[in-house]
């Protein structure tokens, strides 16, 4: 079987009248991430890797922030859209590994449900997906409490006509 690996990493100023939104998972906080679409820093990291996995450019290439439908976008229809872009190769994710790292809010209630929705749009079980939380413990703009940024790997493998 033919496997890639891919890696995507973003990062996103917290800033106050905005949601906060991960994976797909809104989370009650005082502050949301900036950004053109929803932010969710998560997503955004996910889809750079599925697209790296296939070296198929970044999410700027298919979702530009110039583009006006970009706007407040649900970064669950980018992750959608980057997973079709796999499958129409003829690739179906095998697993995914991600590390969000923020002081604050913390994570651990949001988890489970953050796994679901990208079991779901991700066609896994969700013993394929793992979802961490972690701080930075007081260092730079995320230690400070001033950024949420998030790691993302992910294996995907030739379906072979399945």
């Amino acid at each position: 079987m033919d496997y890639r690996i891919g890696i995507g990493e973003d990062i996103h100023a917290l800033v106050e009248g905005r949601k906060l939104v991960l994976c797909g998972v809104e989370i009650p906080f005082g502050k949301g991430l900036l950004g053109v679409s929803d932010a969710d820093v998560v997503l955004h990291a996910l889809s750079d890797a599925l697209l790296g996995s296939l070296a198929l450019g970044d999410i700027g290439v298919y979702f530009p922030p110039s583009d006006p439908k970009c706007q407040d976008l649900d970064s669950r229809l980018i992750l959608k859209r980057c997973h079709e872009l796999i499958k129409e190769k003829g690739y179906r994710v095998h697993n995914v590994d991600i590390a969000i790292a923020c002081e604050k809010p913390k994570l651990r209630p949001y988890i489970d449900k953050m796994r679901g929705n990208l079991a779901k749009d991700l066609e896994l079980g969700m013993e394929s997906v793992s979802v961490k939380g972690m701080t930075n413990e007081g260092f730079d703009a995320v230690g400070e409490g001033r950024a949420i940024r998030a790691l993302a790997v992910v294996l995907v493998r030739k379906t072979d006509g399945e």
